[in-house]
């Protein structure tokens, strides 16, 4: 039987009147790529957010409805420990402009104040940027400013932050928007290595980006999961008119 990594049960989500997410109802499975798209403002963000509570940070929200990391709701456990188990990828990368590219890697540790000896953590360092893909690329400037890396490789370093933890989940907010095609299609390659070891969470604007990478996707329109199928059938058979018309850019 299919074990669910991540599920939702009529999950709504609210910015204070704002109903950003609406009833939805999603089973995500283990070392799965799954692509969440949709117009802008449609709920895909949010919903991201809410898996691993980053939407907690802004004042003003509610959630209602279930939302599980296997057979634990999130909402009743220990916000840090959700953020372990579930790592996020921002759209613009974001590693910490004053640490060393690995300080950046066990920032994580660090910052929950997690003792290890040296030794462990070198091979936390090279274990999660070999990961990312960027070991080689890095390996003889660790302790370089991360922010000395082009923006592919800061992005990869973000991964690699990520992978560190340990993570069962990776989320990933729009994660090549910000690069240029070579960078994303390095990351791209990336996320096939990566759903060996973790499910992976993408909502990206780019149509073909979710046909390539993914492999279900999550149709969000105005807050609600239209539809939620896998990728291939989704593009080519997609069951509600809706997404046909988002497809086929009727509209965006």
């Amino acid at each position: 039987m299919e074990h669910s990594v991540v599920s939702a049960t009529k999950f709504n989500a609210w910015f204070g009147d704002n109903h950003a997410v609406k009833n939805v109802s999603i089973k995500i499975e283990k070392n799965q790529v799954v692509a969440v798209m949709g117009p802008s403002g449609c709920g895909k963000t949010t919903f991201l957010r809410c898996i691993n509570r980053m939407h907690e940070l802004i004042p003003g929200t509610k959630t209602e409805g279930s939302l599980k990391l296997y057979d634990d709701e999130i909402y009743s456990m220990n916000p840090i420990y959700v953020r372990y188990k579930i790592g996020m990828v921002f759209q613009r990368p974001n590693p910490f402009p004053n640490l060393s590219i690995y300080d950046n890697v066990v920032a994580g540790y660090k910052l929950n104040g997690l003792k290890m000896s040296k030794a462990d953590m070198d091979v936390i360092v090279e274990k999660s940027l070999t990961s990312a893909a960027l070991w080689n690329e890095v390996k003889d400037s660790l302790h370089k400013k991360g922010t000395f890396l082009s923006g592919g490789q800061q992005q990869r370093l973000c991964i690699a932050r990520a992978i560190a933890m340990e993570p069962e989940v990776i989320l990933f907010d729009e994660p090549t928007s910000a690069l240029d095609p070579i960078s994303t299609s390095s990351i791209e390659t990336l996320f096939h290595e990566l759903k060996t070891n973790y499910t992976l969470i993408i909502v990206t604007h780019n149509m073909q980006q979710a046909a390539r990478v993914s492999d279900k996707t999550a149709f969000f329109y105005l807050g609600e999961l239209v539809e939620f199928d896998n990728t291939k059938k989704m593009f080519t058979a997609p069951k509600d008119a809706r997404t046909q018309n988002y497809i086929t850019g009727r509209f965006s």
